[in-house]
């Protein structure tokens, strides 16, 4: 019984560092959520869930695989998709545990901000006249 629970508990360890996003990083995502973001919900397992979530809701809503273009596409390009997935990740950061911050209000600004700025860079990459430019950079 205790084998079986260490082997299980080690698959779980490995499948969270197995989940490691492409398009972010984990300080960009905690500059972005700020000093009075969770402890927890800045840990290292968490993001990288949030980021594979956010990675793929990209592709789906801009219906266009950015993960596997990823490393030939052109760095305002991969700046975008930089400040879109990064964005969308606070958000779900400072959603987990808004108790840290000095208001609920200061939490929600923070995120319409950051969701303003997704939605911008997500309307760029998703309007097919810049992914065309995009392509050809």
């Amino acid at each position: 019984m205790v084998y079986e629970r260490q082997r299980f508990k080690y698959i779980f360890v490995l499948r969270e560092k197995m989940a490691t996003g492409i398009f972010c990083t984990i300080a960009e995502v905690e500059r972005k959520a700020g000093a009075n973001a969770s402890a927890v919900s800045k840990a290292e397992a968490y993001v990288d869930d949030y980021t594979t979530q956010v990675e793929s809701l990209i592709n789906a809503l801009t219906r266009f695989n950015w993960s596997d273009a990823y490393t030939g596409l052109d760095v305002d390009v991969k700046g975008i998709l930089k400040e879109v997935c990064s964005n969308l990740v606070a958000i779900y950061v400072i959603m987990y545990d808004m108790s840290g911050f000095t208001s609920r209000i200061e939490a929600e600004d923070m995120i319409n901000v950051l969701r303003d700025a997704a939605l911008r860079g997500l309307s760029i990459l998703r309007d097919k006249k810049p992914q065309d430019f995009i392509n050809a950079a």
